[in-house]
């Protein structure tokens, strides 16, 4: 039979089969055996019979299976008679194994169960291959016996021996046979439940199968040396268990699982293919704390149970690597119980209407399916109608007998209609009684006016007495007259009725005209009833199903699976209309059940390891969603990785991802995922892709599942927190009202960040929804919005240049001049600006994989120091003042070398032509303030000083640039809350715009404000009443005494240095970008840190937490204008009534 088997018993114990090419059930050949369970697999199938014994059916195929016994002959030379049997008494037997271990004499050998039989005689194995031998007749010569043997007989050959041969085949294809007991052990135990798998466990051609049982006593066995060439296996052996087990299921890898009596869960663990049988037992509890737990079953990877209570539970992150999994989620449907099969498809049996059912949608992504679809196969109709007596009954019904039975209105509307459930009269009738008590279920029928059927002959043979029964059943009888219905009739001769409904109704209204007692017939209180038990169409009730056999894929079409478009949306015509407006009720009400799911999606990654020696790792990695409520995510993300030959895995629930950050390591696609244990420990979790397709799809894919397990939808709200990596990706932070409040645990290392599409170099907000970036060539971009109805209208070209530069270093020699040969203290000969790290042309590589080179390596003559005709700029060592002219005492020099790459990508942004900017600043403002045009200053790559008009909500862009007169170039600009506009010039000088206001959006002129000493500014953020600078060596400065009569400030106070960048928002809140963390000297540079204990007192803060880290240039907490929650004050106790004490008032 070409096709897969799905195997099926109903309760009766009958075995039934179903092939994915037919469409039909096929019962057992065998009649008589009666199996309560089953385990199957592709090639056979196991069973528990009745008897407690154990079956197999072999599924027929083309190649026949043969066992070839063997056994050799052993002689040793002897002066006087040859080579003789009789052997030395140190000598092994005269019939052995190869070994000569083991004593096999020809007549030892015998079949090991009735499903066997012998192909011919013993022969000799010799070149003959199985003819009669010829020459040296298969003898093999040594010294001794335990020296090596050889076809040549030599002066000094002592022994010799011949390998005798036997072929035994297998006979029992399509059949169930019982397997023998083991010869030489004691007989397991009955059983009373099996399963078999373990055959994909192993990559290797040689498959073998696994076969695990139950014993009565609640003891696992588990039986061996199952393979293609010894179906039946060879032993029986014994493992403990902390309990008494009720039921197994092994899947076709390295999964086994058991239920114990008491509704708990045992996991084997340590299951391999060199130990199949595993190492230990792990306790599971069950999904409910006193809800038991009453079957199991195991696939590829994935656990199904279901309860005592019906209730069907899918086991999470179940792998090899962690074959406890980590939780359980509610699978809609009741059954009674469930099979998975190949490929993790799954079957079940349900629980009220016995019927099997097929979970629909099950993919290697989506584990969990989509829904329940019935079995709708036909039956055998070859297989001859079984017809047992018939049992007839005739008497007066009592008014609550005639309550029980079916009416005329809930009748059938026609033949083809699906009976109803029988309902049992209260009838004191023995006959009809003991007709009831039945192991089938009996169809009543009650009939007004019957039609007699003569019974056949006595002496018709008991084959055409049940044709003659059926060709009676589809015949139309016309029905008898009235005086016929009730004319006598002999006792015992009630015949067999058909009924004709509407006659009846007909009939039943004419009585209801004339009245009672008017012209009723006689008889109408005598009813027939015809007891018909089910023929060969009936659908017995199932009560298990096994799948490991039948092979279905998400491509494969198969007849008798019913899908969901094909259900009828109409009520079946048997149904009584109450039962019909019940059953569009039910189906309303399962259209608002939230059905619960679990996706995976599985790929092959790399991992830095994170222990010592560390190193790159192929591990696998896996996403597990899972959608628990309608509007609540709850995925996990695993690591599976081996170390030391055993299997272990990270879990990382993807509601504690804070941060997926994209790297650029070794050359390699690699992004980091942070969370709030991994940003404190300041080691994230490394992981490198083949592609860099397969680098953007993981991204996006665990960056939306962290956005839906969070709830962030949509567009970044107008107070979020806005931040750029080094290599130029945007990252978003929705704050919580609560992120400025004042707190004993630090919550910068639990903020969660998620990336919008984009490339910028510094990006600025404010609360009112305006938000600006530039590029690394300065292009100014304006944020459209994303993640909206209209995201489609939103996606822009953006297009980003960068320069890459490296230096090239000579130190001068008095024989050679200046020269590649430097000292052994000095830096490389090419570096980076630091000297600290090598970058030659050939290792120097674009900042990810997604930029591309635009133009070759060339000289930068636009230095900022200045060069000569060469590029080369000269100085009296490598950490001195460059300059660009050579004096005498200058003994090295270097040159910049620049390349241009190049990035093109879509995001929700819109350039802003035509000047390039190097800085930008946007007022910041409370959410709820109402202004015409939101204030926006910039300063361009010459050093001009601009401000945006026309800026508005709605029209973030704004319309023109104002040009503001300066006497030199300027590099940082910043605008508080009460349009205070402070800036720093290129040589470092401090100045304030004074008279800026909503009418005067360009102010008046500048003051200058002095440095700190010794200090040159580069960098600096205006809050509502705070100014912060950054100075070149990192230190932060505060500006006391800024007041709004007096917004100039009077003196600089240094904060802490280690600061990159530093940005004050609307509340005077302070964030910086640190260059390192203090203790972790292997963080990149680019840390995300928080000014904590800002309050009125002490408006400069008074320690730092330290965010997430490595690679972040530039952050704007400008637009978040929430205030924390204030602290209840306690409410003041009401005054004590003093107590007196000896004549005294005390206190109490």
């Amino acid at each position: 039979m070409s096709g897969s088997l799905l195997w099926a018993v109903d309760v009766y114990g009958r075995v039934y089969s179903l092939s994915t090419a037919g469409g039909r059930w096929d019962r057992s050949k065998d009649k008589v055996l009666e199996l309560k369970k089953l385990g199957a697999v592709k090639q056979c199938c196991w069973g528990v019979g009745c008897d407690n014994q154990l079956y197999l059916n072999v599924n027929p195929t083309d190649v026949a299976i043969r066992y070839q016994e063997e056994t050799y002959e052993n002689q040793r030379w002897n002066p006087l008679e040859g080579f003789t049997e009789m052997l030395l008494p140190t000598d092994r037997w005269a019939w052995t194994d190869e070994a000569g271990l083991i004593s096999q004499p020809l007549h030892s050998f015998q079949l090991p169960s009735e499903s066997w039989e012998w192909e011919g005689d013993w022969f000799v194995h010799d070149e003959t291959c199985g003819r009669p031998s010829s020459g040296t007749g298969g003898w093999e010569y040594a010294v001794d016996f335990p020296a090596s043997f050889s076809k040549e007989k030599k002066w000094n050959s002592c022994v010799r021996r011949r390998r005798w041969l036997r072929n035994r085949r297998y006979r029992a294809f399509g059949s169930w046979s019982k397997i023998p007991l083991d010869r030489g052990r004691p007989p397991p135990q009955p059983f009373i439940d099996i399963s078999c798998g373990g055959h994909l466990m192993s990559n290797s051609s040689d498959k073998r199968l696994y076969l695990w049982a139950v014993s009565q006593q609640g003891r696992v066995w588990f039986r061996s040396g199952i393979e293609h060439l010894k179906p039946e296996g060879c032993r029986w052996e014994e493992l403990g268990g902390p309990g008494e087990v009720a039921q197994v299921s092994c899947g076709p890898g390295d999964l086994l699982w058991a239920v114990l009596w008491d509704g708990r869960l045992l996991v084997r663990r340590g299951i391999n293919p060199e130990q199949p049988k595993g190492t230990s037992w792990a306790i599971v509890d069950p999904p409910k704390k006193n809800l038991a737990v009453a079957h199991v079953s195991v696939g590829m990877y994935v656990v199904w149970a279901v309860t005592k209570d019906n209730k069907v539970w899918f086991r999470r992150g179940v792998n090899s690597h962690n074959p406890c999994g980590s939780g359980w989620i509610n699978i809609s449907g009741e059954m009674l119980m469930v099979s998975v099969g190949p490929y993790d498809q799954v079957w079940a049996v349900g629980s009220e209407d016995r019927t099997i059912y097929f979970r629909q949608g099950v993919t290697s992504s989506q584990v969990t399916g989509s829904g329940w679809t019935p079995v709708v196969a036909q039956w055998d109709s070859s297989r001859p109608p079984e017809r047992p007596p018939s049992h007839d009954y005739s008497g007066e019904m009592t008014d609550s007998s005639q309550g029980s039975v079916l009416g005329l209105a809930d009748s059938p509307a026609g033949p083809e209609s699906p009976p109803p459930k029988p309902s049992i009269p209260k009838i004191t009738s023995d006959s009809f009684i003991s007709a009831l008590v039945s192991d089938r279920e009996c169809t009543i029928r009650p009939t007004g006016t019957t039609t007699t059927i003569p019974a056949p002959p006595a002496t018709l043979p008991t084959d055409a007495l049940a044709e003659e029964g059926a060709s009676m059943e589809e015949e139309e009888v016309p029905l008898t007259s009235p005086s016929d219905a009730t004319s006598p009739k002999t006792p015992g001769t009630d015949p067999w009725s058909n009924v004709d409904l509407e006659e009846e109704a007909r009939k039943r209204q004419s009585v209801a005209t004339l009245g009672p007692g008017e012209g009723a017939p006689q008889g109408a209180s005598v009813a027939t009833y015809s007891l018909e038990l089910p023929e060969g169409e009936d659908r017995p009730p199932w009560c298990w199903v096994s799948g490991g056999g039948c092979v279905l894929n998400a491509d494969t079409k198969i007849g008798w699976l019913e899908s969901a478009e094909d259900k009828p949306s109409s009520v079946p015509l048997s149904m009584t209309p109450a039962h019909a407006t019940a059953e569009k009720k039910k189906e309303a009400a399962d259209d608002l059940i939230f059905e619960k799911s679990v996706s995976m999606t599985k790929g092959q990654v790399r991992w830095w390891r994170d222990w010592q020696p560390h190193q790159w790792e192929h591990v696998g990695l896996a996403l597990e969603q899972a959608q628990t409520e309608p509007n609540r995510r709850d995925d996990i993300l695993y690591v599976y990785y081996t170390e030391n030959n055993d299997k272990k895995f990270l879990c990382v629930p993807i509601s504690e991802v804070t941060a997926l950050v994209p790297r650029f390591k070794e050359s390699l696609y690699c992004f980091a995922v942070y969370t709030a244990e991994r940003t404190r420990q300041r080691w994230p979790l490394l992981l490198s892709t083949h592609t860099l397709q397969d680098l953007q799809q993981w991204l996006s894919l665990l960056g939306e599942s962290c956005c839906l397990s969070r709830g962030v939808v949509g567009r970044p709200s107008v107070q979020a927190l806005w931040a750029v990596t080094s290599k130029g990706d945007i990252m978003v932070h929705e704050p919580p009202p609560s992120l400025e409040a004042p707190t004993p645990n630090p919550t910068c290392d639990n903020m969660f960040w998620y990336q919008v599409p984009g490339h910028l170099q510094v990006v600025e907000s404010n609360s009112l929804g305006v938000v600006w970036g530039i590029g690394y060539d300065g292009t100014a971009w304006v944020y459209t919005g994303h993640g909206e109805s209209s995201a489609e209208g939103n996606e822009h070209t953006q297009v980003d240049v960068r320069s890459m530069f490296i230096y090239e270093n000579q130190r001068w020699n008095p024989l050679t001049g200046y020269t590649d040969k430097g000292l052994p203290l000095d830096r490389h000969m090419w570096s980076d600006a630091t000297g600290l790290k090598e970058c030659t042309k050939a290792t120097t590589k674009p900042p990810s994989p997604q930029w591309a080179w635009e133009t070759d390596w060339a000289v930068d003559f636009n230095a900022p120091e200045g060069t000569d005709k060469e590029g080369w700029q000269y100085a009296a060592d490598f950490h001195a003042g460059y300059t660009g002219s050579k004096t005498l005492k200058d003994f090295v020099r270097r040159r910049r070398w620049v390349r241009k790459c190049k990035i093109q990508l879509t995001g929700p942004w819109v350039q802003v032509p035509p000047i390039p900017l190097s800085d930008i600043t946007i007022l910041p403002c409370l959410a709820k303030s109402s202004m015409e045009q939101v204030p926006l200053w910039a300063i361009s790559e010459r050093g001009d000083v601009l401000c945006r008009l026309g800026a508005t909500r709605d029209n973030p862009a704004g319309n023109s640039w104002l040009h503001v007169g300066t006497d030199q170039p300027f590099r940082s600009i910043s605008i508080g809350g009460g349009h205070q506009v402070w800036a720093i010039s290129k040589d470092n000088s401090v100045f304030y715009r004074g008279s800026v206001s909503a009418q005067n959006p360009a102010g008046d002129c500048w003051y200058h404000i002095p440095s700190p000493p010794k200090q040159n500014l580069k960098q600096l953020s205006v809050g509502r009443t705070s100014v912060y600078s950054v100075d070149m060596n990192g230190n932060l400065w505060y500006r006391q005494g800024v007041t709004p009569s007096y917004p100039q400030g009077t003196v600089w106070e240094l904060i802490s240095n280690n600061v990159n960048k530093v940005t004050v928002g609307p509340l005077d809140q302070v964030w910086i970008i640190a260059e390192r963390v203090p203790g972790c000297p292997t963080e990149a540079d680019g840390i995300v840190c928080h000014r904590a204990g800002m309050q009125p007192m002490h408006p400069k803060g008074q320690s730092w937490e330290f965010g997430i880290g490595g690679g972040w240039e530039h952050v704007s907490v400008r637009g978040n204008s929430q205030e924390p929650p204030r602290a209840l004050s306690r409410s003041p106790q009401p005054p004590r009534t003093p107590k007196q004490v000896n004549g005294n008032v005390v206190a109490c």
